[in-house]
């Protein structure tokens, strides 16, 4: 990475701090600012889809830890979700727990469920990896589906707000103060263990997993640690997607929802934290202009039927990836890490 120049690290702290210079910190205080005002003037539609926003940052994020950083790729991120969003439906609907005592809970649960299906990673990788988390993703599902006494089954089940006093989830703007806050520091845990121990043998893992074993890294109980955390991401997306729609259903976690999630990491960039949330901020914003291409569309050219519209943001998805693949394989994170490098070298980018 391009360093700015006079801009010189006296401390090992300082070298491998986030945020290195004045402007970047005024820029990170005016970014705050406006984050924490917006709910201040802005309408419950833009309120709602930055809540959808966080909730898929947070579980893309989970995915980055897993699959960007440690390598093991997963298919069943929305499946996890799930497993967050029910656990918090169900010990607070049928047990009485608080609804902010649920949301370590759902982590800690899905994280645990996540480890089952993570375990398979010791014996096998990539394409039958694949295809172990893959199950995940319909095991979940059916037994949250048919577990009808306490889920509801394919009815779903209400999820009571979370409140505190006056406070309560259930306004758009009080969720999007939860989400922003939770957003936040989901990121900084997810930026501060890649550069951890832990982060570092995960990357080892991803790397050469032979190498890194014989190195003194113990394959299995990192592996098993990758699904962990992840899969812990995933549970506290689950509880703010709980939050967000107050009705779950097993419906709304489908295997589309996982290879989405996938696809932002492609897109962001495959091992980095920021990657990660530009890429689930990018796709979810390609997505919501799509809807509006497809209705727009569905008006002048009536003739063509509306399956065809409705495949539309599928179809723009697909290329979308095809041509991250092609032609920027790191992503738009390595994108902003060269407009970043020309921008401080200016004029003397050569």
């Amino acid at each position: 990475m391009a360093m700015i120049p006079g801009d010189f690290s006296q401390s090992y702290e300082r070298d491998i701090a986030i945020f290195r210079t004045k402007t970047q910190w005024v820029v990170m205080v005016i970014g705050l600012a406006i984050m924490l005002t917006f709910p201040l003037f802005m309408s419950n539609y833009w309120l709602s889809l930055f809540n959808f926003i966080f909730v898929t940052v947070i579980a893309v994020l989970g995915l980055h830890l897993v699959t960007g950083l440690c390598g093991q790729i997963s298919l069943g991120q929305s499946a996890l979700m799930c497993v967050g969003a029910y656990t918090v439906g169900v010990l607070s609907v049928k047990f009485g727990i608080s609804v902010w005592a649920c949301l370590p809970l759902a982590g800690l649960v899905t994280g645990l469920i996540g480890m089952i299906f993570g375990a398979p990673a010791l014996r096998v990788k990539e394409f039958y990896l694949a295809m172990s988390t893959l199950a995940a993703q319909f095991i979940i599902v059916w037994v949250v589906s048919h577990l009808e006494e306490w889920t509801g089954g394919q009815l779903g089940m209400y999820v009571p707000p979370a409140t505190i006093g006056g406070f309560s989830s259930a306004s758009p703007s009080n969720l999007f103060y939860i989400g922003f806050i939770l957003t936040i520091v989901m990121i900084a845990v997810a930026k501060n263990i890649q550069r951890t121990r832990v982060g570092r043998a995960f990357i080892a893992i991803r790397d050469n997993d032979i190498a890194a074993e014989v190195m003194g890294i113990n394959l299995f109980r990192y592996k098993l640690l990758a699904f962990f955390i992840g899969c812990f991401f995933a549970g506290i997306a689950g509880w703010m997607w709980a939050m967000y729609l107050q009705n779950i259903n097993p419906s709304q976690f489908t295997l589309k929802e996982s290879l989405w999630m996938l696809g932002m990491v492609i897109v962001g960039g495959m091992g980095s934290t920021t990657g990660a949330v530009m890429g689930a901020v990018f796709v979810r914003g390609l997505d919501m202009i799509a809807d509006y291409a497809s209705a727009w569309a569905g008006t002048v050219f009536p003739t063509i039927g509306e399956q065809a519209f409705t495949a539309f943001s599928l179809i723009i998805f697909g290329l979308v990836i095809v041509i991250f693949l092609i032609y920027e394989p790191r992503g738009l994170y390595h994108r902003w890490e060269l407009f970043k490098a020309s921008y401080r070298l200016h004029p003397y980018a050569y």
